[in-house]
C-alpha cells in the first residue's frame, strides 16, 4: 500500500469527490464504492483500492498487477495511473518523487 500527501488547497477540501470523479475522467470506469474504498480494475490493474488517509490529507492507495498484460496495455495503464495521481494529490510526479525522497 502505498500513501500519497494531498497538495492543500482545494485538492483537499474536494478530496472526496476528486477520488471517484478522478476514476471515472482517467479510467473511464464506473468505481466500485463499498464505505470509504473505491476500487475498479483496468488494463494491467487487476484491482486499485483508493481510500482517505485518516488525517484526512492523504490517500493510500493499493495495487494489484495483471501480470499478463501487453507492454501497450502497461503503458496505457501506468499513464492513466500517473494522470490519476496528479489530478488527485495535487502534485505533479516530480513533486511526488521529490516529496517520497526527503520522507525517507
Amino acid at each position: 500500500m502505498q500513501e500519497y500527501p494531498i497538495k492543500r488547497g482545494p485538492a483537499v477540501k474536494n478530496l472526496k469527490t476528486n477520488l471517484v470523479e478522478g476514476l471515472k475522467e482517467c479510467f473511464g470506469v464506473e468505481p466500485k464504492t463499498s464505505g470509504a474504498i473505491s476500487e475498479i480494475s483496468f488494463g494491467a490493474l487487476k484491482r486499485l483500492a483508493v481510500t482517505i488517509g485518516p488525517d484526512g490529507k492523504s490517500i493510500h492507495v493499493e495495487t494489484e498487477s495483471d501480470l499478463s498484460a501487453s507492454d501497450e496495455v502497461i503503458l496505457d495503464t501506468n499513464r492513466r495511473f500517473r494522470r490519476y495521481l496528479d489530478m488527485v494529490t495535487g502534485y505533479t510526479t516530480k513533486e511526488r518523487v521529490k516529496k517520497a525522497k526527503t520522507i525517507e
